[in-house]
């Protein structure tokens, strides 16, 4: 049966962790916006991430909640609010025990990192599980909402983009030319295309006539700065130097993006960037692939893909092979396929060009698909 919400609905969207999951949230808030325009809508995350809504227009507040803070001490707060809707996107033995501080009408996804891995091993032959903002739709069943095909949203405020124009000037870089982001660091080293493809990748779009600009968080600074000084003068790092959100604003003036399985894949799609995503344990049932976006996902398939949830420290084989085995020209002939009009169109068919051939070193296949 359709839900029956009788009042504006006041909702509470829960979901603390993850630049990309918080992200692949957006879809759902602009749904419950546009189907109850008189809701008030907030949103309850870490306050580092806080910044990827704040400038959202459709959400009417965001609860931070900072690295040292309780969710005990913030639970009163919540019980006096009262939320008619509360909704947990995470799942978690965290977020469970704050449901249970907080007692009404919670409805919640299944995301524990347990679930997503045996989902990602059991779909993986048949495509199964779904994009994560399509899976957060079933934790809003009560407001009567349903996914309108649309990419999720990021809205950059007026000071983020100045200080991305900022830098850019300082730092000497798309005056004149186009400018081409990079984004090697992940907190996973499973997730990292190694460090030597990175450099000669840049070298040769800094060849075509592009600069290049290499982005990350304060933690990816040493491998970002690693990889400018790989790609020569024409790049630079700019990881450490902006927040998230001045980040975001530096890629939006970017003609496009390659990316590891990162939040920084989803910043790129919230902003309409272009993006190239390169996938290596992490496969497409775990929900964080491109949603409805410009975007190629470059992947080999491997009987030994998903190894993990989210990615680990050392490859359990030994090997790393499935970011090893994508090589640079790989990446390169998908990016001018992606930002050449052919691509577009073939997007909109349902018709990707074919992938390029497999490394000749071992018999697995590269495969990229636009999303």
């Amino acid at each position: 049966m359709t839900p029956v919400v009788l009042a504006p609905p006041k909702v509470l969207v829960l979901r603390l962790r993850g630049v990309s999951e918080l992200l692949l949230a957006t879809p759902l808030i602009r749904a419950i916006r546009a189907r109850h325009p008189q809701a008030h809508v907030a949103v309850l995350t870490a306050s580092r991430l806080g910044q990827l809504v704040a400038e959202n227009h459709r959400v009417d507040e965001v609860i931070p909640l900072g690295a040292d803070a309780s969710l005990r001490d913030l639970a009163p707060t919540l019980r006096t609010r009262g939320f008619s809707h509360l909704i947990d996107l995470e799942d978690t033995l965290r977020t469970r025990a704050l449901r249970a501080l907080v007692p009404g009408g919670w409805t919640t996804v299944d995301d524990a990192g347990l679930a997503r891995w045996l989902f990602g091993r059991a779909w993986r032959a048949d495509g199964g599980g779904g994009s994560l903002a399509e899976r957060y739709f079933a934790a809003a069943r009560t407001l009567d909402v349903e996914p309108d095909g649309g990419p999720v949203e990021l809205f950059l405020s007026d000071r983020a983009r100045a200080r991305a124009a900022q830098w850019l000037e300082r730092a000497g870089l798309g005056q004149g030319r186009p400018v081409v982001a990079f984004a090697p660091g992940s907190a996973h080293r499973t997730r990292r295309w190694p460090v030597e493809y990175w450099g000669e990748l840049v070298r040769r779009i800094v060849r075509t006539g592009a600069d290049a600009v290499v982005v990350g968080s304060v933690e990816e600074s040493p491998t970002a700065s690693e990889v400018a000084l790989r790609g020569g003068p024409r790049a630079a790092s700019a990881a450490g130097d902006l927040n998230l959100l001045e980040t975001a604003a530096l890629i939006a003036r970017c003609a496009a993006l390659i990316v590891g399985d990162t939040g920084l894949l989803h910043v790129a799609s919230g902003v309409g960037t272009p993006a190239v995503g390169l996938f290596g344990p992490t496969v497409r049932t775990g929900g964080t692939f491109p949603y409805h976006a410009h975007a190629a996902v470059i992947e080999r398939e491997l009987p030994c893909r998903p190894c993990s949830a989210s990615g680990e420290d050392e490859c359990p084989q030994g090997h790393h092979l499935c970011l090893r085995a994508i090589r640079t020209s790989d990446v390169f002939d998908v990016l001018g396929r992606t930002l050449s009009p052919s691509a577009g169109e073939a997007r909109e068919a349902d018709r990707p060009p074919p992938p390029p051939p497999a490394a000749p070193q071992d018999g697995s296949q590269s495969g990229w698909s636009m999303y």
